[in-house]
């Protein structure tokens, strides 16, 4: 028996190091988590298409991307983010090798490497106020270093090497007051043309020397009218504008040193045209582009400044610039659209008889039209030219075609994700298992042996690929139907660009994409924005003819008074099932907790006049939250005048339309904060999802604390006025920051706590009866992290947990926000290392598992940080029972652990937010993080105790139990005939 003893043992230590060493991250890529990335909605573009090396295309886009696509399949060669205040204002390419970008508004010009996008040089151009910018290159102009680049921004002409970005030399315009619209270099002479107004009806003309920056000649002329400010050049002496009144278009002429005027009606042009006229800001050659509705008209400028229509299109929705092909000729190309089939067109400048190259392709409908047009041109096999066009469409994706096809898409509209929700995904029919059947005994014999390869780490790079490919397979992470676990869910995002997408978590892909009508630009709403998307019908089981649905919701204008839109869009499907709108104005959404006999969760909006709308729009509805009335209660922050109010609803509204789904609204509390020394800075609350497991929180000694648990706390933050300026800009004795935890309810507050020295801004997040807030303190020059706890005095009397754990106390008793809570807080403040962009918190389905800080940092990366270290009841030396219940010693930072990154080495460019998703499994929450890049993964915050690990090899544990019996029976042989043989002795 001693024997089976040794082999036993020997065993398990080869199984605890073979558990030990089978850390292989290289085969799990991919399995829980998944990183794009995008760039935004392109806005320049300029192509690099030489012989020598790889063909691509540098595009700057609205998120202030820089980024270098691969021309083939569209691909991020490179890529670079700059900050929110630094805007690219225009890119060029200098030398065949430098990518030039100018941002922040004129004022900083930046050198970088073409093939690795690393930066060659900066230069900050300093100037005297706010302008247009401009930025134009001289190749055939060199001084002692190289080529000069010409920067106007900042009421400022620069002159920069384009070898070392050192300024040759500065010429300052602002003082002359004139307006700059139009920069244009004269390659022949080394002059420098600046056009621009002075006042709304004068146009001066600087004629500037291109070595040295001298003003060589300066002309003026006065209009009789008002300009509108559009210019557009039409040849070296020709021009175009449009009156203030976008009705009469001015033609100036610039001759001998005279400026001249000549006024046309725009009506002339384009008879039967109602609408503003505009002139396009595509740089053509020779003439100009006039659009009027749908209308775009190209047109001549006469050596008289007369005008001409060369040509009229319809549906014509985006013209290119001029692109040179070959010596002395010049071409642009246009687009057409109908319906979902757009008509590329490229025409010579100089003959419009015919086409260069017309080409029909067919667009999903649901990219919405085209905004902007880059083309360039390539040799055919037979030496004919060929050209290729990159568009940029309405929902922000990106295309290139050529040869009559779509070569290659991306979906840059989900670099400007505003709010995500989730969907579950259908169940699976009936006779079809949840589990993968594997396809035959061989395939799961090679499968176990490869994993037993890998355990052992006996795997050749080809068997990782072989292990990866096969448990990507049998994670069945990308089946479009729900798993038992409730790891495959649908992440329902929205866009800036008014467009909803339904992204799988398995992998990420795109499950369907609808531009929804309502947030498009029209007649009836001009500037729609797209506010947020919620949850409307969530079937359970027994309901499950209906799909569930999403609630979009909108207003056509950037403030809070602008109309409103509603969406109701098919979760599974992307159907837009109704909408709408635009009617009342939109303030706030609130979700009701009640649903209707269709399962639609009702929604109360509030519009600007303090009235609340209910929807849907049913007498069931109605009836529902009429029975529910007086247990409703309303709350409105007013952050830009300091106030906090409560309301309670009065009775339906009083119209001269009777309106069954309107109610008024009536002022309960209000709290007014004194704007001298208080402004409202952050406010947050808890998420009506959050489940809490229980009430009791048993500590040290058996005692237990209640926590207060209330859905109506709000957490607020103010902060002294100065101090909303940059960190720095005050000194401590100026600053400080005070917290509130106010019932929404009462108004009452419940806690009330002072930081001096500190400043915002605040990031908080409330769950449970805690919130922690991050902010900056001046005094100690560092960021702290602060936490507040909040327990119910008024059970504290229940402290017996034997009691507790059989039920004898009565801890599901509502909470009243009208009896005055007897609590009581504890708090405490941790330096934190990093400055914060957002945090966020776990969520689990029954709320047993411990809970996980998500900080989004500066790095643009996401950190779990365990909740044990903001515990407020932490101490420098903890007793024995406060070890045991789990406290740790206090210290006055908080631990900054590197596998604690979420994101590992990835980044979320210019992250926004952490959106936190319970699955059916109690361990683990999803997570997905979102800003120019999505990031999506599964955390398990007290690790997997309720499920074996997808990686756990079920080949080895039976090859053990296989060879533990056969060890146990061997030496149970060898033992007996070993007695046997004593015996016989």
């Amino acid at each position: 028996m001693a024997m089976a003893i040794r082999v036993y043992l020997i065993l398990v230590i080869f199984l605890s190091f073979s558990n030990s060493i089978f850390s292989l991250y290289e085969d799990q890529v991919g399995l829980m988590d998944w990183h794009q990335q995008y760039i935004g909605k392109v806005k320049h573009a300029v192509f690099h298409t030489q012989k020598a090396g790889r063909k691509r295309v540098l595009v700057s886009t609205e998120e202030n991307v820089l980024a270098s696509l691969d021309l083939r399949r569209g691909d991020i060669f490179w890529r670079h983010v700059l900050g929110a205040n630094d805007a690219i204002d225009q890119i060029d390419i200098a030398l065949g090798k430098y990518v030039i970008t100018l941002s922040s508004d004129g004022t900083i010009l930046r050198a970088w490497n073409l093939p690795d996008g690393q930066m060659v040089w900066e230069s900050f151009l300093p100037g005297s106020g706010p302008s247009n910018s401009f930025l134009s290159i001289l190749e055939n102009l060199n001084v002692d270093k190289g080529s000069v680049i010409f920067v106007y921004g900042s009421g400022c002409l620069h002159a920069v090497s384009s070898i070392d970005g050192e300024v040759v030399w500065r010429k300052e315009l602002a003082t002359e007051g004139i307006e700059v619209q139009q920069l244009v270099p004269h390659y022949e002479s080394d002059i420098i043309y600046v056009l621009g107004f002075v006042g709304s009806s004068q146009f001066d003309v600087y004629q500037i020397s291109a070595k040295n920056g001298e003003v060589l000649k300066h002309e003026s002329a006065a209009f009789t009218g008002d300009f509108s400010r559009e210019i557009s050049i039409v040849t070296s002496n020709k021009l175009v504008a449009l009156d203030s009144s976008r009705s009469v278009l001015v033609s100036i002429s610039i001759r001998d040193g005279e400026i001249s005027f000549r006024q046309t009606p725009a009506s002339d042009i384009i008879p039967d045209s109602s609408g503003m006229a505009v002139i396009l800001p595509a740089k053509l050659t020779g003439i100009f582009a006039l659009k009027v509705n749908t209308v775009v008209a190209f047109i001549e400028v006469t050596d008289e400044g007369n005008l001409k229509v060369v040509d009229k299109i319809d549906h014509a929705v985006a013209v290119s610039d001029t692109l040179s092909f070959t010596e002395g000729q010049q071409a642009f190309g246009l687009v057409q659209q109908e319906g979902s089939k757009i008509h590329l067109i490229v025409k010579l400048t100089n003959a419009w008889s015919s086409n260069l190259l017309k080409e029909s392709v067919e667009l999903d409908h649901e990219r919405g039209l085209v905004h902007k047009i880059f083309i360039n041109n390539y040799i055919r096999m037979d030496r004919s030219h060929g050209f290729r066009a990159l568009i940029a469409m309405e929902d922000h994706s990106l295309l290139l075609l050529q040869q009559g096809a779509i070569v290659w898409s991306r979906e840059d509209g989900l670099a400007s994700v505003i709010d995500v929700t989730t969907s579950e995904l259908p169940l699976e029919k009936d006779g079809v298992s949840v589990s993968k059947v594997e396809h035959s005994l061989f395939e799961w014999l090679k499968g176990h042996m490869l994993k037993l390869k890998g355990t052992l780490m006996l795997a050749t790079p080809d068997d990782v690929a072989a292990i990866q490919k096969i448990r990507l397979q049998s994670s069945e992470k990308s089946k479009m139907t729900r798993d038992h676990n409730g790891f495959r869910k649908l992440l329902i995002v929205l866009t800036r660009a008014g467009k909803l997408f339904a992204l799988h978590t398995g992998d990420g892909q795109v499950v369907w994409s609808r531009l929804l009508h309502s947030l498009r630009q029209s007649e009836s709403c001009e500037c729609p924005t797209g506010l947020t998307v919620l949850q409307l019908r969530v079937p359970h089981h027994h309901a499950l003819d209906q799909n569930p649905s999403v609630l979009v919701v909108g207003r056509c204008g950037p403030i809070a008074d602008s109309p409103g839109v509603l969406s109701i869009v098919d979760s599974y499907t992307g159907k837009e099932i109704s909408s709408l709108g635009p009617f009342h104005s939109i303030v706030q959404v609130i979700p009701l907790p009640f649903t209707d006999s269709m399962e639609q969760r009702l929604h109360l909006v509030v519009d600007a006049d303090k009235q609340a709308h209910l929807y849907p729009i049913t007498y069931e509805a109605v009836g529902i939250f009429q029975r529910e009335l007086a247990n409703i209660y309303l709350y409105s922050v007013e952050a830009n005048n300091g106030i906090l109010k409560g309301y309670a609803i009065k009775g339906k509204c009083v119209h001269e339309v009777v309106d069954d789904n309107c109610f008024d609204t009536k002022v309960l509390w209000s709290i007014i904060f004194p704007s001298e020394s208080e402004k409202i800075i952050a406010t947050v609350t808890r998420k009506l999802n959050e489940v809490v497991h229980t009430q009791a929180k048993v500590i040290a000694d058996q005692d237990v604390l209640y926590k207060y648990i209330s859905k109506n706390l709000l957490f607020v933050a103010t902060a002294a006025p100065k101090t909303s300026r940059e960190i720095g800009s005050v000194t401590p004795e100026e600053s400080w920051l005070v917290v509130y935890l106010v019932d929404t309810v009462s108004g009452r507050i419940l806690h009330r706590m002072t930081h001096h020295g500190s400043q915002g801004p605040v990031h908080a997040v409330f769950s449970e009866n805690w919130v922690v807030y991050h902010f900056f303190n001046l005094r100690a020059h560092r960021y702290e992290m602060s936490v507040i706890e909040i327990y119910d005095q008024s059970r504290s009397d229940n402290k017996d947990v034997l009691k507790l754990l059989v039920g004898k106390h009565n801890l599901t008793s509502p909470i009243s926000s009208y009896s005055r809570p007897e609590v009581i807080t504890k708090s405490q403040s941790y330096f934190f290392p990093h400055s914060v962009k957002t945090v966020a918190v776990t969520l689990t389905a029954k709320g047993i598992t411990s809970k996980q800080l998500l900080v989004g940092t500066f790095g643009d990366q996401v950190l779990a940080l365990d909740k044990r270290f903001l515990d407020p009841r932490r101490s420098v030396n903890p007793t024995q029972a406060e070890k045991e219940e789990g406290l740790l010693p206090l210290t006055d930072s908080l631990p900054i652990i590197p596998q604690s990154y979420v994101t590992h080495a990835l980044k979320v460019e210019n992250l926004r937010g952490i959106e936190t998703i319970p699955a059916k499994l109690e361990s683990t929450t999803l997570v997905f993080a979102y800003g120019i890049d999505l990031f999506f993964t599964r955390l398990a915050p007290s690790r997997s105790y309720d499920s074996l690990t997808e990686d756990f090899s079920y080949a080895l544990l039976l090859i053990t139990i296989v060879a533990l019996l056969i060890a146990i029976f061997v030496t149970w042989v060898l033992s007996e005939r070993k007695e046997l043989q004593e015996k016989w002795r």
